[in-house]
C-alpha cells in the first residue's frame, strides 16, 4: 500500500474520536475557540456578579493612559516573542511525531484545565480549592476502579489516589507510604500498647502483610478513641516517639538492632525514579537491588530466588516493584507472578508490599474493562487485534486489582497537560500515617467520612501548594470519556493496533533492506511502543553499529538551530545493555544483526537501537488514505540507502 492509495479496507469510523483532538491540522480550532470564549466570558460574568453593588476598580479611560498603552505594548511585544520562540517546540500533534512519551492533547482536559486556571485553585485543602479538591479525589477513585481496586468510598477498604507532578512523585509517595506502614507496628511493640494482639517480635511486626498491618492500625485506632482524654493523649505520644517518621531511619534501627534496613526489589528496567526516591528517602540508593529480566520482563525466577535468601539472611523487603509498560520497550511485567512470589515468601515469614509502576501502560487497563468495571477475557479483549493480548499480557492487568499501590500517570496515556501523575493505594485506610498536621491550614480536627476526610489534602500527599486546574482537567476528561474498552479504551486501541501495523511493517523493511542492512525488532511490542535495532551488513563492530544508528537518529531529533518542517519525521533512541539483557538474549539478538558480543568495550558498553512510541491517534490516516507508519519506514528506508551508500563511498 503506497501512501497515495486509498486502504484497500476501511473500518467503520468512530467519529468520536475525531472530536477528542485538536488535530494534527488544528482541525478542531472553532470547537476550542468556542468553548474557550463561552467560558472565559462565563468566568467575567460571575467576577461581575460576585458582588454586583461593588464598582468596576479600573476606570474605563485607563485603556487609554500611555503608561496603560506603554505596558500593553511590552506585554504584547513578549508574548509574541514567546509565540515565535515556541514554533520550536516538539511538534507533539503531529503523526510524523513518533519519539517520546507524547502526543496531541485532549480536548476535554486541554478545555478544563484552561477553564479551572483563572480561578486559580491550590488543591491543598478545601479552604483554597473547594471544587477541584473533590475532583481530584474523585479522579483517584476513577483510577481505581480502572486498575480494579475497590472503589466505593462506602466501602470501609476503599481505594485513595491522589494526582502528583508526574510519576517519580507518585512512586516517591508509594515508598512512604510502604514504609510508614511496614514500620507501625514495630512502633507499636516499643511503645507496650496494652491489649492489643501484638506480634511476637520485632521480625514478625516489621514482615506483617500489609492488610494484617493495615488491620492492627485499625484496632490501635479504636482502642486510641475509646480511652480516655488523658489516656489517649499519653498512649499517643508514646507511640508517636516510637514511629520511623520521628525517631529518622537512622534512630529507628538503631533502637531495633534486630532489624536490617530493607531492600526494594525492581526489575533492571525500572525507571530511574527508584534510585531517586530511596535517596530521597534515606534509604540509599544501595537498598534498590535490580532484578534480571527475561526479554526485558521481570524474571518470576530470580525474584523467588532473592525473596528465599531474604528470607535465609533475615534481609528485610520493603516493596517488589512491578513494571506495567516499561518506558524504554513498553514491556509488561509478569504482575501475577509477582503475587505468587509474595505468596510463598509469606510462608518463610518474609512479606513486603507489591507496587505497580503503570506510569506508561496504566491507561492501557481500560482495554480490559467492560463499561461496568468487571474484567474482559483475553478472548474478548483479543478479538480487536492481532496478536494482542498475550497470555501473559491478559494475567498480568488481571492480577492488578490485587497489588497495594500504583503509579499512573494521566500526562502520558492520559493526554492530558504535564504534570498530572497519580498514585493510588488499593486500602486508604493505610493513609492515616501519613497525615500531617499545620494548624495555619488544616481544621483541628478530620471530619468523618471517606471524601471529607480528603478535603485536606495536604495532610496526605507530599506537595504543599499545587495546581486545582490540572485536577479539572483529570476528573473531567475521565467524566467525558469513561475509563473502560467502549470508552476511553479507544484511543489506547488505535494506539496498539498501530503498533501492530508497525511491527509486521518493521519485520517486511528488514526483508526489503536485507542486502543493506541487518533490521529487528528485538522484542515483540507488549504495548503501544516499538524499538528497531539496525546494523549495516558486514560489521561486526558495536560502535560502528552505534555510529550508524546515532546517524540515523540525527534525522530524527530536534534540532532547535533549524526548522522543524526541515524534518520528515521525529523519533528518539535507547540502548540494549547485556546485564539488562542476560546471556541467552545478548546471543540471540547480536547474531540476529551479525554483531560480536567481544567488540563492547567500556566505552561502548551498550547498542543504541531506535524507539518509536505509536500513540498518536492518527497514524493511519482514513480520512485521506495515508498511513504514515508506511511513509516512515519509507524514508528510514532511504536514509538508511543513503548511509550505506556513503559508506562504501568512503570505506
Amino acid at each position: 500500500m503506497s501512501a497515495a492509495q486509498p486502504f484497500d479496507h476501511v473500518e467503520p469510523r468512530d467519529h468520536t474520536l475525531d472530536a477528542c483532538f485538536l488535530g494534527p491540522y488544528g482541525e478542531n480550532d472553532t470547537l476550542l475557540e468556542k468553548m474557550m470564549v463561552e467560558f472565559l466570558r462565563d468566568h467575567v460574568y460571575w467576577r461581575r456578579n460576585f458582588h454586583p453593588e461593588d464598582p468596576p476598580a479600573i476606570a474605563t479611560a485607563a485603556a487609554h493612559h500611555p503608561d496603560y498603552l506603554a505596558f500593553e505594548s511590552r506585554m504584547r511585544r513578549e508574548l509574541h516573542q514567546l509565540s515565535a520562540a515556541l514554533k520550536k517546540s516538539v511538534p507533539f500533534h503531529s503523526p510524523r511525531y513518533i519519539g517520546h512519551m507524547a502526543s496531541d492533547l485532549l480536548l476535554p482536559g486541554l478545555a478544563a484545565q484552561m477553564l479551572t486556571l483563572p480561578y486559580n485553585p491550590n488543591n491543598v485543602s478545601e479552604d483554597a480549592a473547594p471544587v477541584t479538591v473533590d475532583m481530584e479525589v474523585q479522579a483517584g477513585l476513577q483510577l481505581a476502579r480502572m486498575l480494579g481496586y475497590p472503589h466505593d468510598p462506602a466501602q470501609e477498604a476503599c481505594a485513595f489516589g491522589h494526582l502528583t507532578s508526574g510519576g517519580t512523585l507518585a512512586n516517591y509517595q508509594a515508598l512512604r507510604l510502604a514504609l510508614a506502614l511496614k514500620a507501625f507496628p514495630v512502633a507499636l511493640r516499643a511503645a507496650g500498647v496494652p491489649e492489643l494482639a501484638l506480634p511476637a517480635d520485632d521480625w514478625a511486626a516489621f514482615n506483617l502483610a500489609p492488610a494484617d498491618a493495615i488491620a492492627l492500625l485499625q484496632a490501635w485506632q479504636h482502642w486510641l478513641a475509646a480511652q480516655a482524654p488523658a489516656q489517649r493523649a499519653h498512649w499517643l505520644q508514646r507511640v508517636e516517639r516510637e514511629r520511623i517518621e520521628q525517631r529518622g531511619l537512622a534512630g529507628f534501627f538503631a533502637v531495633h538492632p534486630q532489624l536490617r534496613v530493607p531492600l526494594v526489589l525492581a526489575p533492571v528496567t525500572a525507571h530511574y525514579s527508584w534510585s531517586k526516591g530511596l535517596k530521597l528517602l534515606g534509604l540509599g540508593r544501595d537498598q534498590l537491588e535490580l532484578l534480571p529480566t527475561d526479554g526485558m520482563r521481570l524474571d518470576p525466577a530470580a525474584l523467588r530466588a532473592t525473596l528465599e535468601r531474604c528470607a535465609r539472611e533475615r534481609q528485610p523487603v520493603l516493596m517488589c516493584v512491578a513494571v506495567l509498560g516499561g518506558t524504554e520497550y513498553g514491556t509488561i511485567d509478569p504482575i501475577d507472578a509477582v503475587l505468587a512470589a509474595r505468596q510463598v515468601s509469606r510462608a518463610s515469614g518474609l512479606d513486603f508490599a507489591v507496587h505497580v509502576d503503570a506510569a506508561w501502560g496504566g491507561y492501557l487497563a481500560t482495554l480490559f474493562r467492560h463499561e461496568d468495571g468487571s474484567l474482559r477475557t483475553r478472548e474478548e479483549v483479543a478479538a480487536d487485534y492481532v496478536q494482542f493480548p498475550t497470555p501473559a499480557v491478559h494475567a498480568a492487568f488481571a492480577a492488578l486489582g490485587d497489588t497495594d499501590s500504583a503509579t499512573v500517570d494521566p500526562h502520558k496515556l492520559g493526554y492530558l497537560p504535564y504534570g498530572s501523575g497519580a498514585f493510588i493505594c488499593r486500602d486508604h485506610r493505610a493513609m492515616a500515617l501519613l497525615a500531617e498536621r499545620a494548624d495555619y491550614v488544616f481544621h483541628a480536627t478530620t471530619p468523618a467520612g471517606y471524601l471529607a476526610r480528603y478535603r485536606s489534602l495536604g495532610q496526605f500527599i507530599p506537595e504543599g501548594s499545587k495546581s486545582g486546574a490540572a485536577a479539572a482537567a483529570v476528573y473531567v476528561t475521565h467524566k467525558v470519556l469513561p475509563l473502560d474498552h467502549a470508552h476511553f479504551g479507544a484511543l489506547p486501541r488505535a494506539t496498539v493496533r498501530a503498533a501492530e501495523t508497525f511491527h509486521a511493517r518493521a519485520q517486511r523493511f528488514a526483508l526489503e533492506l536485507a542486502d543493506d542492512v541487518h533490521a529487528l525488532v528485538p522484542f515483540a511490542p507488549d504495548s503501544n511502543l516499538v524499538c528497531l535495532a539496525l546494523n549495516p551488513c558486514g560489521n561486526t563492530s558495536v560502535a560502528a553499529a552505534n555510529a550508524f544508528v546515532r546517524e540515523l537518529h540525527d534525522s530524527l531529533r530536534c534540532d532547535p538551530r533549524q526548522p522543524l518542517q526541515t524534518k520528515e519525521f521525529f523519533g528518539s533512541v535507547t540502548s540494549l545493555r547485556p546485564d539488562m539483557l542476560g546471556p541467552a538474549q545478548t546471543s540471540r539478538i547480536f547474531a540476529a544483526l551479525g554483531l560480536d558480543p567481544a567488540s563492547l568495550d567500556p566505552d561502548e558498553d551498550r547498542l543504541l537501537i531506535l524507539r518509536h512510541t505509536l500513540m498518536n491517534p492518527y497514524l493511519i490516516d482514513h480520512e485521506n488514505g495515508i498511513s504514515y507508519i508506511d511513509r516512515y519506514f519509507d524514508f528510514l528506508a532511504r536514509r538508511v540507502h543513503a548511509l550505506h551508500a556513503g559508506a562504501e563511498s568512503h570505506p
